[in-house]
């Protein structure tokens, strides 16, 4: 699957040292323990010692750093190897010394899929003799031997293998004939130091005890959509404006409008494939259907078909391709549910029982999380007689549906499947799709979904949802950005979804729409809406976080002209994140200080300070609240006193602003949040 390359060498370990059997065999163990001299350590990312593939995107830079030291006080150098997983050729970036022997070094990989990394470094003898050499002089001493030594250090790399280039070899000779012909050692010395000499051989130098790492890295290559998406989740069968007619893929084509016009990029649908009529459940999840209610989508599988077919009334598979056809010219993707699960009626059961799990009575035993049961659902098993044959099956269907056109899979409860599955599954997908995104919905246990981000999720669920005062989401996001997930889990910010209405979206109003929205849009690359959230829809089963009236189990008809509608703030969402390179960047977030627990403050910014956005966001939906903030001037290179010029993103107002002592005022009730762009000095607007 992975090429994660040669581990460690334990024989060249002390820990591993034993008596040598003879004197070869000892020549051979003290060969390996000098052969890597520099030490190599501390590398970032190297996800579990390289087991698996940090993640980032085609066109980006991938920063990669690492300590990097040896012994005494010869200047060492380091260089960052990478290349595609299917190439031979490593290419070569030179690291930089950042500070305390840290050093740093990014490629912009320039396709999709699997690249290898790892990094070299050697002792550079030529700069350490240039250094000393130079103390010498200024010193007034005798510097002849001093000279020749640099003479012999040049030389040497006219004999190594490989030989340098045909015109640094040219530099080199000529460096040394003019050296032979000098008449005094200030002459020799100055032909030795030139920057012009300093430069060749920084290219063409013998690297003296040339190290390398012991592992070669992984990191797989996304494309951009992977990194940062706005999704709108909506059911098909929904979209007919009628309770009681059911809707079809030509009713979902007159949407694309209103959801381009809202401004996202990806259109997720709930599972689209026939229902089961066995266990069907009825409105509000109850097991007395009425002979119209039309069932769970996730109860998938009836006699029309399963996973490969799609249901009969939602339209043809030619409905579907125009559909997806039109969503593109909208600038639309379509992402589908990958649910692996079976109604009682799927064909499967009959076709391989061996993939099902049977209860002593010889019935088939229906999914359940106790005390909660899904009559209406059976699960596969995945081992047993099952495996190969449905790891096959599962991973056809994935291909089945690019070959339709969808190439985003939103996977349900991928937690309750096996890990070894999903990195067989995905690899197997990306190798022959690179471009494939896998969405990860899996609100579990912190490890587990970070093991499925490890194992190649694109994308995964979190504890979004349920953060909602400062203190546990400054927390939980300072631990999304600056720890080692940051380099293979991607959070996707769903506000809400059909199987959770938030009680701080029940209760809180049209404040609380807002409020999340905002937090949703900026601080994640990823964030998505289930529809009904642009009208504040929020009508909840008491003491639960279920929506009353579920759209899972009945067919809605959607008025999205409601006086609730919050369609204005999220256009303008999803346009600052279009607009503004600062919120494309997931890890550029900082929180700042606020003094007041219910505004939430924070930054973010651009490498180069060229787009720098401030947010003030009121967490209370009910009150309205001020707070002391301070201008994080310093972040400008300003002093405290300074003036810079800040615009209202939400207004266009534009004011010069004095000083890093400043204090707001958020009402809920008028607007539960503040954008601020701080125009750094010199940068043109």
């Amino acid at each position: 699957m992975h090429s994660n390359g040669p581990g460690p060498d334990k024989d060249a370990g002390l820990s591993s040292y034993q008596l040598p059997a003879n004197k070869a065999q000892e020549l051979g163990l003290l060969a390996k323990l000098a052969e890597n001299r520099i030490a190599i350590e501390g590398i970032d990312p190297e996800i579990d010692g390289g087991r698996f593939p940090a993640k980032c995107v085609v066109g980006e830079a991938f920063q990669i750093q690492a300590d990097i030291f040896g012994d005494g006080h010869d200047t060492i150098d380091a260089a960052l190897l990478y290349r595609a997983a299917d190439e031979d050729r490593w290419r070569e970036v030179r690291m930089e010394f950042i500070v305390n022997d840290r050093w740093q070094a990014s490629f912009t990989p320039d396709k999709l899929g699997l690249f290898n990394y790892t990094i070299i470094a050697w002792r550079d003898l030529y700069t350490t003799w240039r250094k000393e050499v130079a103390k010498k002089h200024a010193a007034g001493q005798n510097i002849s031997l001093e000279l020749e030594e640099g003479k012999r250090l040049i030389e040497a790399a006219l004999n190594q293998t490989p030989t340098p280039s045909a015109e640094h070899c040219r530099a080199i000779e000529r460096c040394v004939a003019d050296f032979g012909a000098a008449r005094s050692d200030e002459e020799r010395l100055g032909l030795l130091t030139t920057s012009d000499l300093m430069a060749v051989m920084q290219q063409a130098g013998r690297r003296t005890n040339l190290s390398r790492y012991e592992r070669v890295l992984e990191v797989y290559v996304d494309r951009r959509a992977a990194a940062f998406s706005a999704w709108y989740e909506l059911f098909p069968r929904s979209q007919s404006g009628s309770a009681s007619k059911h809707g079809t893929f030509n009713d979902v084509i007159k949407q694309l409008p209103y959801v381009q016009d809202m401004g996202f990029d990806v259109l997720y649908f709930p599972p689209i494939h026939p229902i089961g009529k066995t266990n069907r459940k009825g409105r509000n999840n109850t097991l007395t259907p009425g002979p119209d209610d039309p069932g769970s989508p996730y109860a998938i599988g009836s006699e029309e078909g399963g996973h490969d077919a799609l249901h009969p009334e939602l339209g043809s598979f030619e409905d579907f391709a125009n559909l997806v056809e039109a969503a593109r010219r909208h600038g639309l993707e379509v992402a589908i549910d990958f649910a692996i699960q079976c109604s009682p009626d799927h064909p499967w059961i009959k076709q391989h029982p061996e993939w099902f799990d049977w209860r002593p009575d010889g019935s088939i035993k229906f999914a359940e999380n106790p005390p909660k049961k899904y009559e209406d659902i059976v699960n596969v098993h995945f081992y047993r007689d099952a495996i190969p044959s449905l790891w096959y099956a599962l991973r056809d269907i994935v291909l089945f549906w690019i070959d339709k056109g969808v190439t985003i899979f939103r996977v349900d409860n991928p937690h309750t499947k096996p890990f070894p599955f999903w990195e067989w599954m995905i690899w197997e997908v990306r190798s022959r799709h690179p471009e494939a995104i896998f969405l990860a919905e899996a609100f579990t246990r912190p490890k587990v979904m970070k093991r499925l981000a490890k194992v190649g999720f694109s994308q995964s669920y979190s504890y979004f949802t349920w953060r909602n005062v400062k203190w546990e989401i400054e927390e939980y996001l300072t631990e999304l950005t600056t720890e080692e997930c940051r380099h293979y889990m991607r959070p996707n910010f769903f506000a809400n979804t059909p199987d959770i209405n938030p009680f701080y979206l029940q209760y809180g109003g049209r404040p609380a729409f807002q409020t999340r929205l905002v937090l949703a849009a900026t601080l994640g690359g990823n964030y998505g809406l289930y529809n009904g959230y642009e009208i504040c829809d929020a009508a909840g089963v008491p003491g639960k976080e279920e929506y009353l009236n579920s759209e899972k189990y009945e067919i809605r008809a959607w008025d999205f002209d409601h006086p609730d509608n919050i369609s204005w703030d999220i256009k303008l969402m999803n346009k600052l994140r279009r607009e503004h390179k600062a919120l494309q960047d997931f890890t550029s977030l900082q929180f700042y200080k606020a003094y007041n627990d219910n505004i939430l403050y924070y930054g973010k910014r651009t490498a180069d300070m060229s787009d720098f956005l401030l947010f003030h966001v009121c967490l209370d939906p009910h009150n309205a609240h001020e707070a002391d903030y301070e201008l994080p001037l310093w972040e400008l290179g300003l002093p405290d006193d300074a003036a810079v010029e800040v615009e209202d993103v939400v207004t266009g107002y534009r004011s010069t602003w004095y000083g890093k002592n400043h204090r707001i005022r958020l009402d809920p009730y008028y607007k539960p949040y503040a954008i601020w762009r701080l125009i750094a000095p010199g940068v043109t607007t």
